[in-house]
């Protein structure tokens, strides 16, 4: 089977009528911040009559509990296997087990700052987990009807002023991370020119939304500020993203999977490029209107506190999704405004789960319910 070449399936991109004839689909990181609200997406808001996989070795941002309402919801159409892609095997067995005929791939090592202090867990699970999985697609021959890879804009490297990373753009990484995935990116094309695999991929900017892990910038400010503790700015806060509501990308992930051509690129963004000194005094803005002042009675943007930048930050990013909206009829339901209100509400409205995370307690219920797994 290794040498065995693959049927191209040309999806129809007529928007109302995509091929969705998936019937098991492997998620990898399914467990993580965009895994968990896209198997919720999936589920709830498309067509989909099939079945999730969702596969996670449950490192330190996977929380299953995060699906405990999906696990409920939809029975045998939902399963978890507690696995690392770093384990060829596993991986293998998945694929025979359940019978796969589609994947998307999430799971990765992404954040910045802990590649700088482990760049090996980065190259192990991005690299080498990534490779793995497109080992046991390519065995899967005409089964397996697209692999789809999801990854970032920070591949591209930086921006200056003006200008946006589009699907023509250089790969230029400057973190261990973004060059772990520009890697990734790269096993994945090759094996699609190499061995004709059904892959397509999406290059994405910075999201946020329900469910994410809060060392990342947003929920860590909403959090912050609720409870009147320094909201940490890498140095002026002058470096600027482009901010994508989560529920956003699911959309254009699903319809990239089921309607673009087999071997396109596609990047997702969410047309919100801002400063992150902003992003910090627009969350405390909506935290001081939602929220109990604080005990002083100041604004939580007095909370604000500038620290030591991070080596080799990017100054800008920016994506020029059009080709995404010309192509397939992709929009955004979300703005800055109305996703970040939706964001902070959820926080606010779900302290049970966040402090289960920020607790600890969650590790401490994975290694209850799966320290004898996978």
């Amino acid at each position: 089977m290794s040498g065995m070449m693959y049927h191209m399936h040309i999806m129809n991109t007529d928007k109302g009528n995509c091929h969705k004839a998936f019937r098991n689909i492997l998620v990898t990181g399914g467990a993580g911040f965009i895994g968990s609200n896209f198997i919720r997406h999936v589920l709830a808001k498309t067509d989909f009559k099939g079945r999730i996989i969702n596969f996670d070795a449950l490192t330190y941002a996977g929380n299953p509990r995060s699906l405990d309402d999906v696990a409920a919801t939809y029975g045998e159409r939902y399963v978890f296997v507690h696995a690392d892609i770093r384990d060829a095997e596993a991986v293998r067995k998945a694929f025979s087990e359940y019978d796969i005929d589609c994947v998307i791939h999430f799971a990765a090592e992404s954040h910045v700052d802990r590649s700088i202090v482990s760049p090996d867990d980065f190259v192990q699970t991005n690299i080498v987990g990534t490779f793995n999985l497109l080992q046991s697609a390519r065995q899967r021959g005409d089964s397996l009807l697209r692999f789809h890879h999801v990854s970032t804009d920070e591949v591209f490297g930086s921006l200056g002023a003006t200008g946006f990373f589009s699907e023509t753009t250089p790969y230029q990484p400057h973190s261990p991370y973004s060059a772990s995935k520009a890697a990734s990116d790269h096993l994945v094309r090759a094996f699609h020119d190499t061995y004709g695999l059904p892959i397509t991929i999406t290059n994405c900017s910075n999201n946020y939304g329900p469910y994410q892990f809060p060392e990342k910038l947003i929920p860590l400010m909403i959090l912050n500020a609720l409870e009147g503790k320094p909201l940490p700015v890498y140095g002026e806060g002058l470096n600027i993203r482009d901010w994508l509501h989560v529920e956003d990308h699911c959309a254009a992930i699903w319809t990239v999977l089921t309607c673009a051509e087999d071997g396109s690129t596609y990047c997702v963004g969410g047309r919100a490029e801002m400063r992150n000194i902003d992003v910090v005094k627009r969350i405390c803005s909506i935290v001081d209107r939602l929220a109990p002042p604080l005990e002083s009675g100041a604004a939580r943007e007095t909370l604000i506190t500038h620290v030591a930048d991070r080596l080799g930050h990017d100054q800008r990013y920016a994506i020029d999704c059009s080709k995404l909206e010309r192509d397939l009829g992709w929009r955004q339901a979300h703005n800055a405004d109305t996703g970040f209100e939706e964001t902070v509400r959820w926080y606010l409205s779900n302290m049970e789960w966040v402090d289960s995370v920020r607790s600890g307690e969650y590790r401490k219920w994975i290694e209850r319910n799966y320290s004898k797994r996978g």
